[in-house]
């Protein structure tokens, strides 16, 4: 005869039932990695996949290209989709802003303080530049380069990223079209260009992408360090466009500079593979240099090693992600990860917990 549980037995039998269909439930639904501890040394994460909040039905994402933040925390990002360029978030991924300027090749995004008041800088592949307030209302947009004197008219012009020096002059990479870094003064006059594109495996001061750009203060003089993503390179210049160093990160496939104290953060947009060192999507991870540009933590990456002062080459460790376009370092030191034809997915938000 079967002995009947006991009210307690039944009630605690019960709730191990429902905890466990709950724990099953939150497994189906929890994306892979998400929770995962990444990183190495002092900078180390907690990987945060749920970090957005914003309703996908309403604001819905293509490709998350870059993400910046302004003094009072807020975090803006680019996309792609013409309806839906800029979102602005709360650090706790709160959607609080959404507005658009029609661009569908919204590509690089970068923020400067002028006068007390911060602005946006819009890059839009298929040619055009511009500045912003915070809430979107257009305050310059820069001459198309084969309008102001710095291309002939059928060189092709597709910029991807710009900086803004100390003076505000500003530079913008061409990075998909003839591979030149042009300046313009505050007022979008066209001053002068360098680089160009080059099919060398290695060409100082010439490019064959120019992916990224940021000014550099953290020595004795400013300097513009420009990604060459293809190279698995960033290139320090002066100001005047003079090449200074460079810095080779084998395997790869860099994003932007991001510098943040003394160091310099990056998102890996395509990575190597073991013994195969080509352009391979979904391989990314995050790499972070110290101000010796040595590699100090990769994000979702192997640990970076270096034998007789050489670095290995550098591979993907697990796939918590696939193709990173962006790292943002907020004020607290926690990362923002935009990545590129990855499924239509949010930034990932990266908790530093060393």
């Amino acid at each position: 005869m079967n002995n009947p549980l006991s009210r307690r037995e039944f009630i605690q039998t019960s709730a191990l039932l429902i905890g466990t269909q709950t724990l099953a439930a939150q497994n189906e639904t929890t994306p892979p990695h998400h929770g995962a501890i990444v990183g190495h040394g002092k900078f180390q994460y907690r990987v945060d996949k749920l970090w957005c909040k914003a309703d996908r039905e309403k604001n819905p994402v293509k490709d998350c290209h870059e993400m910046v933040q302004c003094r009072d925390g807020r975090l803006f990002l680019i996309t792609n989709l013409k309806q839906n360029n800029v979102l602005t978030f709360t650090p706790d991924g709160k959607l609080v802003d959404a507005w658009s300027l029609g661009l569908g090749g919204g590509h690089g995004l970068s923020i400067h303080l002028e006068d007390q008041t911060e602005y946006l800088y819009l890059t839009d592949t298929s040619g055009r530049v511009i500045k912003t307030t915070l809430e979107g209302k257009p305050v310059l947009e820069l001459p198309h380069a084969t309008k102001c004197g710095a291309y002939a008219e059928k060189e092709p012009y597709s910029p991807t990223e710009t900086a803004i020096a100390p003076n505000g002059d500003i530079y913008v990479a061409d990075g998909y079209g003839s591979q030149f870094i042009l300046r313009f003064d505050r007022n979008g006059s066209f001053l002068d260009k360098f680089g160009g594109k080059s099919t060398q495996p290695t060409n100082p001061g010439k490019f064959i992408q120019a992916h990224g750009v940021a000014i550099d203060l953290r020595g004795p003089q400013p300097l513009l360090v420009c990604t060459e993503r293809v190279r698995n390179e960033f290139n320090w210049f002066t100001l005047a466009g003079q090449f200074v160093r460079g810095v080779y990160l084998p395997g790869a496939y860099v994003s932007r500079p991001v510098i943040r104290g003394n160091h310099l953060y990056s998102g890996v947009c395509f990575g190597a593979k073991q013994d195969d060192y080509r352009m391979w999507q979904g391989r990314g991870f995050v790499t972070i240099l110290d101000e010796n540009n040595k590699v100090v933590s990769n994000p979702g990456g192997q640990p970076p090693l270096y034998e007789e002062g050489r670095l290995k080459p550098m591979l993907q460790d697990a796939p918590v992600f696939n193709n990173c376009h962006d790292v943002c370092v907020d004020s607290q030191g926690d990362l923002y990860v935009c990545q590129w034809n990855s499924g239509n997915v949010y930034p990932y938000k990266l908790h530093r917990i060393s």
